[in-house]
């Protein structure tokens, strides 16, 4: 029982009986003025050439938000669309959707005035008082039985007041709501949210998670030489990396403050310098061989080649400690050839931990290349192929 009550406690019900009343406001003013049954026809002729105005849909689209859903904004891809229309079918929709809210409209408030008006007929009867005149129910007489009918008027009074609200919404939903090229613009722009979402996370984990690599091997390191002139630079390398840091947390917070701004500034190969001096200062032998000219290599190859290094440079310190490493960068015959080869130690990423290994992975394929990692011979390698097209 209190679940068929429920919908007269909420606000919307009623605000979606106004939203079809307002539709026949102008032609019942006309009805005044003309009582002729042309009035309602011509009043449907009159919507077809205002359905075609693109600005239209945005003003039926924030009617419909507001008064039969009750939010100011949309909820989500199958809501109700507030942009003018945009192509014939749009138009021809919102066409649709005013001559089925005109007819929903004026069905329901003759419907309903006329369970008014047999209300009141019904309780004069008993009572022995004129009747309204009402045409939905002709009673004659003053009989004690008519109290019966009184019920089910009420009934039928309260799913006319229900029903038909929820129609409209069900068609508002359909008539209003996306269309399938917005509804695959909108996918769209939740997938590149989705990739911008996860690189900021690749982002954010190879570069602060090389800096607290370097800082620990760092400071390790200090405290295991005893060596004043070595703290120093240990130090100044920690400085250097948490600066680098936050400079990268800053620019990625940036991203997120503003996101349609375009990324910018971000590090590539031809800073790799800075990343193979750190591995340096934290005790690793590193030897470098860079062929081809870095310059030329493509923005985002090379941008995701830094990181990509980045990440192999920091795997060695955290898993191999300061030991000899190798680092092979070759650019020639349309690729971008990335290789770090340092000594296997037998110490390997466990399956749920291995995301910095993940991450090389996921960065290669993103732009059609390929990565290799794992042991080889005596070394652990990683090797990756970058298309620079």
């Amino acid at each position: 029982m209190v679940r068929l009550l429920r919908p007269f406690g909420r606000t919307v019900t009623y605000t979606r009986l106004l939203h079809l009343f307002v539709a026949i406001v102008w032609p019942s003013m006309w009805l005044f003025i003309e009582e002729a049954w042309w009035t309602w026809a011509v009043a449907a002729a009159v919507l077809v050439p205002v359905g075609l105005v693109p600005a239209m849909r945005t003003v039926e689209g924030l009617q419909a938000r507001l008064l039969l859903t009750g939010q100011r904004h949309d909820s989500g891809s199958a809501g109700i669309v507030v942009a003018p229309s945009a192509s014939p079918g749009d138009r021809g929709r919102l066409v649709v959707w005013l001559q089925a809210r005109l007819l929903i409209g004026c069905a329901t408030s003759v419907f309903i005035a006329q369970l008014l008006l047999a209300i009141v007929d019904l309780v004069a009867s008993v009572f022995g008082g004129d009747t309204a005149g009402g045409e939905l129910l002709l009673l004659e007489g003053h009989d004690w039985w008519h109290v019966l009918l009184l019920p089910p008027t009420l009934v039928v009074l309260a799913v006319a007041v229900v029903a038909p609200g929820r129609l409209i919404t069900a068609l508002a939903h359909r008539l209003l709501g996306p269309s399938p090229a917005e509804r695959l613009a909108a996918m769209e722009e939740r997938t590149e949210q989705l990739l911008e979402r996860t690189r900021i996370a690749r982002e954010l984990h190879d570069s602060i998670g090389h800096a607290l690599t370097v800082a620990v091997v760092q400071a390790g390191a200090a405290r295991a030489a005893g060596d004043p002139a070595f703290t120093d630079r240990a130090l100044a390398a920690i400085e250097e990396t948490g600066r680098a840091a936050l400079e990268d947390l800053e620019r990625v917070l940036g991203v997120l403050r503003e996101s349609g701004r375009p990324v910018s500034g971000r590090p590539t190969l031809t800073d790799a310098g800075r990343l193979l001096e750190s591995a340096r200062t934290s005790g690793a032998t590193v030897d470098v061989d860079m062929a081809g000219p870095l310059d030329t290599v493509p923005g985002p190859v090379s941008r995701e080649g830094y990181r990509i290094l980045q990440e192999a440079l920091t795997n060695v310190l955290r898993h191999a400690g300061a030991v000899p490493v190798r680092v092979r960068v070759a650019v020639g015959d349309g690729s971008l050839g990335l290789e770090v080869r340092n000594p296997y130690t037998g110490r390997t990423p466990a399956p749920d931990r291995g995301s910095g290994l993940r991450g090389i992975r996921e960065r290669a394929a993103l732009l059609g290349g390929r990565a290799h990692t794992g042991p080889d011979g005596g070394d652990w390698r990683v090797r990756v192929e970058l298309p620079l097209r």
